[in-house]
């Protein structure tokens, strides 16, 4: 497939397409134009073909796009043809939901190792694989040669780690803490996540609604 390099925010869209694609063609459409898909997405038509031009285009102008072959086509590029392997680091209640939900609901990663530092649940079984102590990941990750690490610790703790996290090997950080782990290594590709800032967004948002 003919590619570009693409941006960062076109990089971030290519789930939601593909979120939005899922549903259309399991409702039976069959084709869908730019307008129709701009609709959905809250864009612009020239925004869905400048974001498709940088894979290929996906299809022949004007005549719409095939929802079967944006959907292949999508789940090609968002998913490796060989599960990305990770481990979780951070085994409390929020580890805990995350690890539920990757085994339950991700397409392209395998939740294969869980640690944790907390002596009282090491060795203990958590979704069929023991809880190992965190002085033992960055073996692990070099041996099992892991992608991803799933970080859900406080922030101290993960700043700790940082230069273990470095040492690893991995190729990026799923980053539930407050510690930007690309501070220390910008090579490093992470995905911060942070809840409390999205909830004081929706926050703001709900409360100043009259003056957006």
């Amino acid at each position: 497939m003919p590619t570009m390099k693409a941006s960062l925010p076109v990089v971030r869209r290519l789930p939601r397409y593909y979120r939005y694609i899922t549903e259309l063609k399991n409702k039976g459409t069959q084709r869908i134009s730019s307008s129709q898909l701009a609709n959905i997405m809250g864009s612009t038509p020239s925004q869905v073909r400048q974001d498709f031009n940088c894979f290929g285009g996906f299809g022949q102008q004007g005549v719409g796009y095939s929802v079967e072959l944006l959907h292949s086509e999508i789940e090609k590029l968002l998913f490796p043809a060989e599960k990305l392997r990770a481990v979780l680091l951070g085994a409390g209640n929020l580890g805990v939901t995350i690890a539920n939900f990757v085994l339950k609901e991700s397409e392209g990663v395998n939740l294969v190792a869980i640690f944790d530092n907390d002596k009282a649940i090491i060795g203990n079984k958590l979704f069929g694989m023991e809880i190992r102590p965190m002085d033992s990941f960055v073996e692990y990750c070099q041996n099992e040669h892991v992608d991803i690490l799933i970080v859900c610790t406080p922030k101290d703790a993960a700043e700790a780690l940082a230069g273990d996290v470095i040492k690893s090997g991995v190729k990026g950080i799923w980053n539930y803490s407050h510690f930007d782990f690309s501070v220390r290594d910008d090579s490093l590709i992470v995905e911060n996540v942070h809840l409390r800032d999205n909830l004081m967004a929706l926050s703001y948002r709900i409360t100043h609604k009259d003056d957006e």
